[in-house]
């Protein structure tokens, strides 16, 4: 009962946050220079077109107004036409969004299948050859820009030993996956090696500790030892950093889409930037703002569940 309580007392904290993201998101999309009216129609347009074209944005009505009408069509999910693309953002988002959302779901189980066995054995081989490798492998995948390390792997997997296709999404769910697969594993690289090196200093950390020397001296198998004592607490602030490379995978999502010409969200924010696409701009922001929300409370919850001394209330 006391965690139904906290989840729900969390839903009602996201709403003020939210009204304040509708607010940033509103008003920064509008204080980036030009016109977007001029920016679709070009420089040829007459006034009379440009006058019909702000008539049909709303820019020609005050900012409140602009503004209201902004949060009555994200409460309705009534988020109108790109003039870009000329079919409704919903619709556009709609196929955009789930090559995102897969794309940073594989991104994140490609990164934990590199980064739990690593930081692991590197933690109790600590300081030998393997946990002196892990540090090195750490390091050099931190300082690499995730575009050159795309630009690599395509080079590699796709132009050299045509492993995998470097751009586009394939078809059928077979082919989407297969497409999505170097593009997953770029991402992984960089977040993984900070996964790693957490793990590690943390699974350090948690052997030195006297809990460990007690459940040991009870007679408790290693095993029991390791999963119950060590990797459980080791695991918290991991978790944490997890929750929050999400953020940096939506972000990282618009650099990866872009590289490996990904339908994703990601690219489609970058092509309405430069295209002035109101619309398109600022539901994606807001679907980006809800999904990292999302994300730490789901993070909060799963404190309970590592660690007992967490109580949720």
């Amino acid at each position: 009962m006391k965690q139904l309580n906290y989840i729900v007392g969390r839903l009602l904290q996201i709403i003020p946050v939210l009204f304040f993201v509708t607010v940033l998101i509103f008003m920064m999309i509008h204080l980036i220079p030009g016109d977007p009216a001029e920016t679709i129609l070009g420089d040829k347009a007459t006034v009379e077109q440009l006058t019909i074209l702000r008539h049909q944005m709303g820019l020609d009505r005050p900012l409140v107004e602009q503004y209201l009408l902004f949060l009555k069509n994200l409460g309705t999910l009534n988020l109108g036409d790109s003039f870009i693309y000329h079919v409704p953002v919903t619709d556009l988002l709609a196929n955009r969004v789930p090559v995102t959302i897969a794309l940073t779901i594989m991104s994140t189980i490609f990164g934990a299948l590199i980064a739990f066995p690593m930081g692991y054995f590197a933690a109790f081989n600590k300081d030998r050859a393997f946990d002196q490798g892990v540090r090195v492998w750490t390091l050099i995948a931190l300082t690499m820009p995730g575009f050159w390390i795309a630009l690599l792997l395509m080079l590699l997997f796709g132009l050299k030993l045509h492993w995998f296709p470097v751009g586009g999404l394939g078809e059928g769910l077979f082919g989407k996956f297969y497409s999505l697969i170097l593009p997953a594993f770029t991402q992984a690289l960089g977040l993984s090696a900070l996964w790693t090196r957490n793990l590690r200093n943390n699974v350090v950390d948690v052997l030195r500790m006297d809990y460990v020397d007690f459940a040991k001296s009870k007679g408790l198998r290693d095993r029991v030892v390791i999963v119950r004592h060590v990797l459980r607490n080791a695991l918290i602030s991991t978790v944490t950093l997890m929750a929050m490379s999400f953020t940096r995978m939506l972000g990282g999502s618009v650099i990866t889409e872009t590289v490996f010409a990904l339908p994703g969200v990601g690219k489609l924010m970058v092509d309405s930037i430069f295209a002035r696409d109101y619309g398109i701009i600022q539901a994606i922001t807001f679907i980006f703002a809800l999904l990292v929300m999302v994300m730490n409370l789901a993070t909060d919850i799963s404190y309970s569940f590592l660690d007992p001394r967490v109580k949720l209330e």
